[in-house]
């Protein structure tokens, strides 16, 4: 099953100042003021995120760089870089081994 949210709507008094729900009141965070409201709140499901597309090219059409593999200790690996938390995180680097019997792919994060 994906992620649970639960969402309101947000509301903002006459002066400005943001309405906070309490026991079917909305209350004015800076004047003070008080309306009765009854909030309902909507229950959003987001599907499960894909997986991570993994090449199985014998030779893929990606760079290679000096770097060990955990798994068979090859010393190349292919490497590609994807963008997998938010735009201002660095992106996550992934190494696949370059030995065709091998083949691990494993990421670093900058």
């Amino acid at each position: 099953m994906g992620d649970v949210g639960v969402f309101m709507e947000i509301h903002f008094c006459s002066c400005g100042g943001l309405m906070e729900f309490g026991k079917g009141i909305l209350k004015c965070r800076s004047c003070g003021k008080e309306i009765k409201k009854d909030v309902t709140a909507k229950v959003i499901t987001h599907a499960k995120k894909e997986d991570v597309v993994i090449i199985e090219d014998n030779k893929p059409d990606l760079p290679t760089t000096s770097k060990s593999c955990p798994k068979c200790k090859n010393s190349r690996a292919y490497w590609w870089l994807i963008q997998t938390r938010s735009g201002d995180e660095p992106p996550t680097q992934f190494f696949r081994c370059t030995n065709d019997k091998c083949k691990h792919t494993w990421r670093e994060y900058k």
